[in-house]
């Protein structure tokens, strides 16, 4: 089974999940890690937390915010294990990719496309208007 978890400063992660049920509906399996919020400077706990919850025959693939971040550095300490993937600086197009993939199709190969179509998301929208105008 894939599980996910969202990991970040503050409570970015939450509103990341609130928006992802909007758009696809109710997420199962997929974690979140509000880091840095009510005095929690810690996060290893929340993590091996998740951890447990992650099986031998499970896959974890996680969404960190920021490469080279307190959050993303602290996850590789915890996680390196073959079932866990990291992804760092995703946004909402890349997780509704992964989320909605097909469960038989390898997790490397779903984050690489994954990652190549959120790319195509990021548009500055006033110069793709005025390119289409001229």
């Amino acid at each position: 089974m894939r599980k996910y978890l969202i990991a970040t400063h503050g409570t970015f992660s939450a509103g990341v999940k609130s928006s992802l049920e909007m758009i696809i509906g109710i997420t199962e399996n997929v974690f979140i890690i509000q880091a840095y919020v009510d005095g929690n400077t810690v996060i290893e706990n929340e993590i091996k937390a998740v951890l447990e919850q992650v099986g031998d025959n499970d896959e974890l693939i996680i969404f960190s915010d920021i490469l080279g971040g307190s959050v993303t550095n602290q996850l590789l300490q915890q996680s390196v294990k073959l079932n866990v993937h990291i992804v760092s600086g995703f946004n909402l197009p890349l997780l509704i990719d992964v989320l909605l993939s097909d469960a038989d199709t390898p997790a490397n190969e779903v984050i690489e496309s994954a990652i190549i179509n959120a790319k195509e998301q990021m548009v500055y929208v006033n110069k793709l208007i005025n390119s289409e105008s001229r």
